[in-house]
């Protein structure tokens, strides 16, 4: 019998050979993440100035919810915010290393130390003083024991010095990203302002009441605010 022949007597299709699987792939780990931790997201400081955006056909908020709908097209579900950094008008150096300062970027923080004079110690004084930079409040030169959202709070009005804002404006603000239960109602908000200003003492009076309104943080000679580099409110 030919080889043609004993061909003719195979099977019209052969059972076809599974490819082995791949190996599960491991995501690439950053450098910078040490062992023990792992990555939960980044931060990406922009420096655009307003003028240059309106110069581009755009302006701040429509770049960053390009970025955050860029975000949740790459990764379904993925949780963004955003924050503005304010600086004095005229202010030099670059955006980006300003925007870095003003929103605490450590690695920018601790050039920027380095590169500054060093300042006399301050002497101690007396009445309040609301440190940004490290997140607390002195008054009479010891140290408030005001909780994390307390502060935040106080903070929130203070980068809106003399503006009365509204109990839904802070509630939209501060718990952004709170869910259900987490997210308090306007009476909550009471109840935040009061154990506040029961902890700054007699200095109580710089967080105003605004009957019907809100409330307001109103400066008054006995108190300073110390920023790291300029208030970042924000904004987004």
């Amino acid at each position: 019998m030919s080889l043609a022949t004993i061909d003719s007597y195979r099977p019209a299709t052969e059972p076809a050979i599974a490819p082995a699987p791949a190996p599960a792939s491991t995501p690439s780990r950053l450098r910078a993440v040490p062992e023990g931790t792992e990555a939960r997201g980044f931060a990406l400081y922009v420096g655009i100035d307003e003028q240059k955006a309106l110069d581009a056909g755009t302006d701040l908020s429509e770049i960053v919810t390009a970025l955050k709908r860029l975000a949740a097209e790459l990764v379904p579900g993925a949780e963004s915010y955003a924050a503005v950094a304010l600086a004095p008008v005229g202010a030099g150096g670059r955006d980006v290393d300003v925007v870095r300062l003003a929103l605490q970027d450590p690695a920018a923080l601790a050039k920027h130390r380095q590169a500054a004079p060093a300042e006399p110690a301050a002497e101690p004084r007396g009445g309040v003083v609301i440190d940004i930079s490290r997140k607390r409040v002195q008054l009479d030169g010891e140290v408030a024991p005001l909780t994390y959202k307390e502060f935040e709070l106080l903070q929130f009005l203070v980068l809106r010095e003399g503006r009365t804002i509204d109990r839904g404006e802070i509630i939209a603000t501060l718990w952004a990203d709170g869910a259900g239960d987490d997210i308090p109602n306007e009476r909550t908000i009471d109840v935040h302002v009061r154990r506040l200003r029961a902890k700054l003492g007699a200095y109580e009076d710089i967080v105003r009441t605004v009957r019907g309104a809100g409330y307001r943080f109103d400066r008054h000679a006995d108190v300073a605010i110390r920023w790291a580099s300029t208030p970042s409110p924000d904004l987004f």
